[in-house]
């Protein structure tokens, strides 16, 4: 199973959209969300395409549609939002691969460094920063993965 590269965007946006969607009857224009958001077209499907990856939303034709899982992830508590996108995060390859990868390290961590390469390894046509800052920030919203900035040491977190 390849991994497929991550859109650069961070969750807040993810769910924010989700929730402006949900709060609009479920289902919208791309074209007049993009306008509403204020944000460039390519901005908006690139949180459309997060949003998908996460099963939050599906685009039949023009339109975006909030996905049962999307209304269950507004309706939820914060708690319980990073539940069920920890669950979701489990199911996308590049995350499940991450995981298995810290697993099998001693202490379950690694550093900055040597995540680097194995995303470069991962995704190799991708930008290895990029989708280290997007599976760090994604990780961490849902208490999946941890960064210490510090010692620069990327981990599972317990």
């Amino acid at each position: 199973m390849k991994p497929a590269a991550l859109p650069e965007i961070g969750i807040s946006q993810i769910l924010g959209l989700v929730e402006l969607l949900a709060g609009k009857g479920g289902r919208e224009d791309i074209y007049k969300l993009a306008a509403e958001l204020s944000m460039e077209l390519g901005e908006t499907l690139t949180v459309i395409r997060a949003a998908e990856m996460l099963g939050l939303v599906h685009t039949p034709g023009g339109d975006v549609v909030v996905e049962p899982f999307g209304n269950q992830v507004v309706d939820a508590s914060i708690t319980d939002r990073k539940d069920l996108i920890r669950d979701k995060l489990a199911e996308i390859p590049l995350f499940k691969m991450v995981k298995e990868y810290l697993s099998r390290e001693e202490g379950t961590e690694v550093s900055r460094e040597e995540m680097l390469e194995k995303l470069a390894e991962l995704l190799p046509n991708e930008d290895a920063e990029s989708s280290f800052g997007t599976v760090v920030s994604w990780g961490r919203y849902a208490e999946m993965f941890g960064y210490n900035d510090d010692t620069q040491t990327f981990y599972l977190s317990p």
